[in-house]
């Protein structure tokens, strides 16, 4: 019962989770539970799995082991239960995902509309991501947000010490196919950082690059519909085909800029090209800042999150106290 309860605090702290999700002390609970409601998904001790339980009607049934099972229970997949919750929840999700006929539309929980935040600069050097990442831990300390970084190279790897085995490379492969379980895929690949979600960045530029804007669309309007997010942030980078396109598709868009003349000559080129092109509604979305500069402390994960408590996370603050004063106007 003590992992359970422990389980329950984690998952209450996260706002991704897309089902309501209930916790039990025994089977019998459980199966009185089940009797009078529909269940999704049942990750269950291997010690507790009965015979009854395999009667019910139960979408996925997932075995929480604790590493030797009976090999009666070889049917069902299994997540190892001493590990963090966090990647509990990634391999729930995962296993989820690659069910055979699982669709896209279970009994979701009911959400607001998504936002869509575009951020970038045809400058350089302008602490975008830095911004971007900020704004997103922030955001997801009272909403469900994703951040998805669109660079040809982000150096999360390095920046925060740690290695992917699967990220935005595969999301994209499941895109093109219009694959109907993408947003479970997703769920069995996002890391989190302060509550804020993040898909591991593409391993190789050229995944960016020859990605369309029809499959960018497909995915960001599947995660909007099938998922729980409330926000979503794009961190965009020139590698990024059709980058007028997908900012047109945001709600709102942060342009990072330097004050000096090489910068500003840059961000006039940019913005000529927009009414060239007849963009005016991305111009009209734009919104340029100057980003203080933020010098790192620590390494690592740690970084990130020093941001939240620096000058940097200050003026995030600001910036969304006037955007809500604006919408309340």
């Amino acid at each position: 019962m003590e992992y359970a309860r422990n389980f329950m605090e984690y998952l209450n702290q996260k706002r991704n989770i897309p089902f309501e999700v209930h916790a039990f002390s025994s089977a019998e609970m459980f199966l009185e539970f089940a009797k009078n409601n529909e269940t999704e998904i049942l990750l269950i001790s291997d010690k507790a799995m009965k015979e009854e339980i395999r009667r019910y009607p139960i979408r996925q049934i997932i075995i929480l082991s604790e590493g030797v099972h009976s090999p009666v229970l070889d049917q069902y997949p299994a997540v190892y239960k001493y590990q963090s919750s966090e990647k509990v929840i990634r391999e729930v999700m995962a296993c989820y995902g690659v069910e055979n006929g699982v669709d896209t539309s279970p009994a979701l929980l009911p959400k607001k509309e998504m936002r869509i935040i575009g951020i970038y600069s045809p400058v350089g050097r302008t602490q975008k991501t830095s911004f971007a990442l900020t704004m997103g831990q922030i955001l997801a300390k009272e909403r469900a947000v994703l951040y998805l970084n669109m660079e040809s190279y982000s150096g999360f790897e390095r920046l925060l010490e740690c290695s992917y085995d699967r990220g935005m490379s595969d999301i994209l492969y499941y895109a093109r196919q219009e694959n109907q379980g993408i947003i479970y895929k997703l769920g069995g690949m996002v890391q989190s950082m302060q509550n804020l979600d993040y898909l591991p960045p593409a391993a190789s530029p050229m995944d960016i690059q020859t990605a369309k804007y029809e499959e960018w669309k497909w995915l960001f309007q599947e995660i909007e519909k099938n998922s729980s997010y409330e926000v979503l942030i794009l961190d965009l980078g020139d590698g990024v085909a059709d980058l007028y396109q997908i900012l047109d598709f945001c709600n709102e868009i942060y342009v990072p800029i330097r004050n000096d003349v090489i910068s500003a000559a840059k961000m006039e080129q940019f913005e000529n090209l927009l009414r060239r092109w007849d963009c005016q509604s991305v111009l009209d979305k734009m919104r340029k800042i100057h980003v203080p500069f933020h010098t790192a402390n620590r390494t690592g994960k740690a970084y990130f999150e020093e941001l939240v408590w620096s000058e940097l996370g200050d003026y995030v603050r600001q910036i969304l106290r006037d955007g809500r004063r604006g919408e309340e106007t």
